[in-house]
């Protein structure tokens, strides 16, 4: 997410955090990098303008230039401003009404049909039941696709035969909802592949016909500052309420994220950061302001743990590592869990002091694409019970069984043993750090 915006404002900025004092003249050149990295992410010229003057106007502070340490207070200075400019406007997500509707307004290609279904997901499991309508009936693969999202999810979609005006889907779409006792409905609106008037004639019809509570424009981060008349067209022409960034996991410049709010005063409230349905996150920008500048983003990181990963399966890999029974069994159930919290290289970026490490983030993904977690997965599986419970009794005849089953080679066989040696070994000296206490300064091993 923003590698090149991140890799630039890190290098600019380090080279003020590295001195133990700091001029003027060293915060003037930090700008000019900081100017340059943002313009380059495609980033709105006034927002850029805007927001390096009020870094400027804060760092060459007596308070900042004489502190102990005015290289860390200048990062935090950028970190606050970055913050401030993704979080304009009001980002609270309202949910009334009996039942609450939501129109999903954007262009087509923007992800409208696919956030329709992450945002379902994200309601449900904060204990609500929603309904998802189809209301694009030119485009009779909008209509499949929702209702295959719909059936995998388990969340009921209601459509309409093709001809149907979407103002009649809509309302079809409550009436089903009061109907079927769904405290929420989802419209995903139809779409053009440019702003028009008969698109937006069509969405205030919709609006005026459901009075929605919440009405989200889908942007593509990827299209930059293209993004930002699309979303002052759409603005003008609906009362929205929020906007929800998709594709921020690509190679998205950072512009839209950066300018969007700043320059149409529209909040985002969802960044989609994924394809599979469980790939949106609330927005943050305080937290993004940290990914950004490599500082990592623990609490997300926690909540995506918490909503994902199985809690009994962990406390008992807990207690196995405080009695130093560290299994291969473990090692596969721990890969399991990580893989239902996303790609490893975005989980790194989430971890203060990894986010920077953009090789070791390159070489995990690279492993990944590589498939070599999966071949790890394979070999493990290709063992017996008692070979994982004991890797020890694995001869070279074992050995060789295993690659034959695994679809691997026994040269990989031998580095994953050997691996596995290394991490018990590691295990076995962290639990005699810290005894039956942990280690030093963590408390127990697995608790927090």
């Amino acid at each position: 997410m923003f590698d090149a915006l991140s890799d630039r404002l890190r290098d600019a900025l380090s080279r003020l955090s590295g001195h133990g004092r700091i001029t003027e003249a060293d915060v003037d050149a930090a700008m000019r990098e900081v100017r340059l990295a943002l313009l380059e992410a495609d980033v709105n010229y006034k927002v850029v303008k805007d927001l390096v003057g009020r870094i400027k106007a804060r760092a060459v502070g007596a308070d900042v230039l004489e502190g102990i340490n005015p290289g860390q207070a200048v990062v935090k200075i950028v970190h606050d401003e970055l913050a401030a400019i993704l979080g304009e406007g009001d980002r609270t997500f309202r949910i009334s009404g009996a039942p609450a509707v939501i129109v999903m307004v954007g262009l087509q290609g923007s992800g409208k049909t696919t956030s329709s279904a992450k945002l379902a997901r994200h309601i449900v499991r904060q204990g609500r039941q929603p309904l998802l309508v189809a209301a694009d009936p030119y485009r009779p693969a909008a209509v499949d696709q929702l209702i295959t999202l719909g059936r995998q999810l388990e969340i009921p979609v209601h459509s309409a035969p093709s001809g149907t005006p979407v103002v009649d889907i809509a309302r079809g779409g409550i009436e089903m909802a009061r109907r079927t006792g769904r405290d929420v409905v989802i419209v995903d609106t139809a779409g053009r592949l440019t702003v028009d008037d008969a698109l937006m004639a069509e969405i205030r019809a919709v609006c005026a016909a459901v009075a929605p509570t919440e009405t989200l424009l889908v942007v593509d981060a990827m299209v930059g500052q293209e993004a930002v008349p699309v979303a002052e067209a759409f603005r003008d022409a609906v009362p929205l309420t929020g906007l929800v960034l998709t594709k921020m996991d690509g190679d998205a410049r950072g512009g839209a994220a950066l300018s969007i709010s700043a320059v149409t005063g529209v909040p985002v409230k969802f960044m989609g950061t994924g394809e599979k349905t469980d790939a949106l996150e609330v927005f943050h920008p305080d937290r993004l302001a940290g990914r950004i500048l490599g500082m990592g983003d623990v609490l997300s990181l926690v909540e995506k743990a918490q909503e994902t990963l199985d809690s009994k399966q962990a406390e008992q890999m807990a207690e196995s590592l405080r009695k130093n029974s560290f299994t291969l069994d473990m090692w596969l159930e721990s890969m399991q869990q990580l893989k239902k919290m996303g790609p490893l290289g975005s989980l790194m970026e989430m971890i203060p002091g990894l986010g920077g490490m953009k090789d070791a983030r390159k070489q995990v993904q690279e492993a990944e694409e590589r498939g070599e977690l999966r071949r790890t997965e394979a070999i493990i599986r290709s063992m017996t019970p008692a070979e994982r419970r004991d890797p020890g009794i694995l001869n070279a005849s074992r050995r060789r069984r295993i690659a034959r089953g695994s679809g691997t080679s026994l040269p990989e066989v031998n580095k994953l043993i050997k691996q596995f040696g290394e991490m018990q070994r590691l295990f076995k000296q962290m639990g005699g750090m810290g005894g039956r206490k942990g280690i030093p300064g963590l408390g127990p091993l697995g608790r927090r």
